[in-house]
């Protein structure tokens, strides 16, 4: 309901898209409003990024890419990198997006 206001007014880019949140998933947000708004974030800077492996965050991106390749879509962490997140862990989420995010 509420993202079909946020584009009644004209609002183009959701920003945080936090896939862990109850009515947040991505592929439901990419099934309701995948041509309609553009998506930002997504990946997860509470759990995978600070605590995941440099694989586990790779992986995540690369799941989120397949998930919202049919929708317009910035690839980034949900909310800024926290302090305690660790470098290898950026650095993959970074590698990951050049490696498997080309179209």
């Amino acid at each position: 309901f509420l993202l079909d206001l946020i584009e009644q007014v004209g609002i183009e880019v959701l920003n945080p898209v936090q896939w862990r949140c109850p009515g947040m998933e991505r592929e439901g947000l990419v099934a309701d409003f995948g041509g309609r708004i553009v998506f930002h974030g997504s990946i997860d800077n509470q759990y995978t990024l600070p605590f995941g492996t440099p694989d586990e965050v790779a992986a995540e991106v690369r799941e989120s890419i397949g998930i919202y390749r049919p929708a317009r879509w910035i690839c980034n962490p949900c909310h800024n990198i926290q302090p305690n997140t660790p470098t290898a862990n950026i650095v993959a989420m970074y590698e990951a997006i050049h490696e498997f995010g080309k179209h």
